[in-house]
């Protein structure tokens, strides 16, 4: 069997969902489980509804929740001339999420746990619309509710899966229904507790939740259909001259993701790994391309690196503590504080009574910086970004370090911090946000360009098409 997760802007609107039949239809023979996003743009308007609503503007909240719902009738209207009784559902849901919308303005808060409530309508309705236009067009597709088989701990708005009942659980619900040869639909992004309270995997965790259903189900691969030709030597928004990568390994795609790509939630491998399923990256507007195959073995790139990722929106912590020199347990304090405010440190630099930290902006709370002044004199730099190099075999080359930076220092882009041999597959630094689109183009010329080489990447076509009748067989799997 075969796990196909389709995101945002592959169920966004009746022309995506026709291709998502059009793809589902010749890959029938492989027992597909179809896992499918909110519709582009969706998410983030319930997030708005339901801060407005409890910051006291309900009629605003109510204004887009009936542009909400004229998008997902409308999207009926036009993919079913004659809206089955399963479709009753989403009329329900619509009106459900009208009073808990009410509810968070009548209590005036909005707490995690509403917060993943309301976030899970948007799979909800994708799921129930999509199943009823794979069965209109002659697909045997049933929808199963995720809450009922992904099992998850309490952490709302970013839960973390119990594996054991949750595979449990998914082999019991979905092995039945794929030996009578239907099709399960299946929401991505949330999930439940062992009490049956919603929970969600974090943003992007539609990924996540194909991978769990893949490695419970032992899939032959998992399918991730957006709506980019694959995983990019770098982002194409700021390098013209990036290109698809055919094959990447796991622990180089999980960089990628975590330093800033945007293709692959950064949680998504690793399900993936634990069973060695291989993960194809394709496009759901372009189904005959090749897209991107990421397994646990790679061939080695014949260029230095595979892909360069680019992380905005940084701020940089600088920890001092003078009055502290020579004593144990500071930067264990250091790493505690962030513990508990729960942050995650991207880029480290440090001595024995100094530290430099680079966190996510958003991160970087007044309460933080607050705490990490108990410690020492602190400095912060905003509007700083991190740049990360990924490739096999980076510490066995001799210069390559000095490769990167002699390209920076010739575009004049002043360096911050440095971190290389903490990890063997990548460089990383820091530098001006504003600097990040030409150390992009500096270095993906520097080390994708001069040969334009044809093996292991090649040049995309941006060229979208409308629907077509067909879509090949996935070609063969690579190793």
């Amino acid at each position: 069997m075969i796990v196909m997760k389709f995101g945002g802007t592959s169920v966004e609107d009746e022309w995506a969902i026709e291709r998502v039949s059009q793809i589902v239809r010749p890959r029938l023979p492989e027992s597909p489980v179809v896992v499918v996003s909110a519709m582009a743009g969706v998410t983030d308007s319930l997030l708005s509804m339901a801060r407005a609503a409890a910051a006291a503007r309900l009629q605003a909240a109510l204004k887009d929740l009936r542009g909400l719902r004229r998008r997902h009738l409308a999207v009926i209207e036009a993919l079913l001339r004659k809206p089955g009784p399963g479709l009753a559902d989403v009329f329900k849901l619509l009106d459900e999420l009208q009073d808990v919308l009410r509810g968070i303005a009548a209590l005036g808060e909005l707490t995690p746990r509403t917060t993943d409530h309301v976030l899970s309508f948007g799979e909800l309705l994708s799921s129930r619309i999509v199943t009823a236009a794979l069965g209109a067009r002659g697909i045997a597709a049933e929808l199963v509710d995720s809450r009922d088989c992904i099992v998850t701990d309490a952490a709302h708005t970013s839960a973390v899966p119990l594996l054991q009942p949750t595979d449990e659980r998914l082999g019991a619900r979905l092995q039945p229904l794929l030996l009578a040869g239907k099709v399960p639909v299946m929401a991505g992004f949330i999930a439940a507790t062992i009490d049956g309270v919603s929970t969600t995997l974090g943003r992007g965790g539609s990924d996540f939740s194909a991978a769990i259903i893949g490695a419970a189900l032992g899939a032959k691969r998992i399918e991730i259909w957006t709506d980019v030709e694959g995983m990019m030597t770098t982002d194409p928004r700021l390098c013209e001259r990036a290109r698809r990568i055919e094959v990447i390994g796991f622990d180089e795609a999980a960089e990628m993701a975590y330093f800033g790509a945007k293709v692959l939630h950064p949680a998504t491998l690793i399900p993936a790994i634990r069973k060695n399923i291989a993960v194809y990256v394709l496009n759901s507007r372009q189904p005959e391309r090749p897209g991107t195959c990421i397994r646990a073995r790679a061939p080695r790139s014949r260029t230095t690196f595979r892909a360069i990722a680019a992380k905005t929106g940084m701020r940089v912590v600088n920890v001092r503590s003078p009055r502290r020199l020579g004593a144990n347990g500071f930067l264990r304090a250091v790493f505690e504080t962030l513990e508990r405010h729960g942050c995650a440190a991207d880029l480290v630099s440090t001595s024995e009574v100094s530290v430099s930290i680079a966190l996510d902006l958003v991160q970087a709370s007044s309460g933080l910086v607050g705490d990490l002044k108990q410690l020492g004199d602190v400095e912060m730099e905003d509007a700083k970004a991190i740049i990360c190099l990924v490739g096999k075999h980076i510490r066995g080359q001799v210069g390559v370090a000095a490769r990167v930076f002699d390209t920076l220092a010739a575009a004049n882009i002043n360096v911050h911090m440095i971190s290389q041999g903490a990890s063997e597959i990548n460089i990383g630094f820091v530098i001006e946000e504003r600097d990040v689109p030409e150390a992009v183009k500096r270095l993906h010329q520097r080390f994708f360009e001069p040969k334009h080489r044809a093996s292991g990447v090649q040049v995309i076509s941006r060229k979208l098409k409308r629907p077509t009748s067909n879509a090949p067989a996935l070609r063969a799997e690579v190793g």
